[in-house]
């Protein structure tokens, strides 16, 4: 039977059981390994840590609204050979010297297997995933400017993250293995947040965390307030020498963890909409430094 390297998390990165037997059957599986959860939960840090863990490379194709996949493969870079056909010294006539590999085409071609993070997938249309169905199957592509067809050196371990804002086609979520990630319970922000903020005060942090979690059940929110935000959200209240008392009262610094104007008034006009004249005065006078 065949021996795969077994991933079993990092020191800056906390993972569950479940996580990490989703990587590791993954793995073992040589299928992509599809992550969902709401921003701010790890995802894109989950292929660094991988990387890390198992002594790999890491390529990240970020994906955009207009990502097409052939990008992922190559690009052929006809203007280049125009222009050196006009002006340049060059043998034109080569036509693999204007053949630039991707992504995807770059992890195929290197020599070890690498870690490749295909991020943000759902951004782009949904023929995209579609499109690749055959590379990740097969692990191959033919270019036929050249005639060559490009095959994996070494499989690549490949994570894709979505946020989950449009749904993929069944025939790409078949051939993937998925994984949710939940948002950190209490205690579980805690173990994240000791790795990043190690010798941060208990009462401070305690206080932190309260209202952290206060605000992400305000109904309303377009954007909820992330692990990432959290995390510079201490920094700043240690940077700033606040004390842990005032932090419910005074939301110090709330612009490190709202980050849209509509968010701030929805806080104002519905967290505390039945709070006396003298606390609203308060939060509105914090509300108001960050508009």
């Amino acid at each position: 039977m065949a021996k795969y390297d077994m991933y079993n998390g990092s020191s800056d990165y906390i993972v569950s059981d479940e996580l990490r037997n989703s990587v590791n059957i993954a793995i073992a599986l040589q299928k992509p390994l599809l992550i969902k959860g709401e921003p701010g939960t790890g995802k894109t840090m989950l292929a660094q840590s991988i990387a890390d863990s198992l002594g790999k490379n890491l390529l990240i194709w970020n994906i955009k609204s207009t990502t097409k996949a052939q990008e992922g493969l190559y690009v052929y870079d006809t203007v280049q050979r125009l222009y050196d056909s006009q002006f340049g010294d060059h043998d034109v006539a080569d036509i693999k010297q204007y053949i630039k590999l991707g992504k995807l085409g770059e992890a195929f071609n290197y020599e070890e297997q690498v870690v490749l993070l295909i991020d943000e997938i759902d951004k782009a249309d949904l023929e995209f995933p579609n499109d690749l169905l055959w590379e990740l199957d097969q692990m191959s592509f033919y270019i036929p400017e050249t005639k060559e067809t490009v095959t994996a050196k070494n499989r690549p371990i490949v994570i894709v993250t979505s946020n989950a804002e449009k749904e993929l086609p069944d025939a790409f979520l078949r051939r993937c293995i998925f994984h949710y990630i939940a948002f950190p319970d209490p205690e579980g922000m805690e173990k994240i947040i000791r790795v990043h903020h190690p010798k941060l005060e208990k009462k401070l942090l305690e206080q932190a965390m309260e209202t952290f979690y206060m605000l992400r059940e305000v109904p309303h929110l377009q954007k909820r307030p992330s692990t990432s935000e959290l995390i510079d959200w201490l920094q700043a209240l240690v940077v700033g020498g606040i004390n842990p008392n005032t932090i419910k009262s005074e939301l110090p610094f709330l612009g490190v963890l709202l980050k849209k104007n509509e968010d701030l008034d929805t806080l104002l006009n519905g967290l505390y909409k039945k709070s006396q004249t003298q606390s609203r005065t308060v939060i509105s006078s914090s509300l108001n430094r960050y508009r």
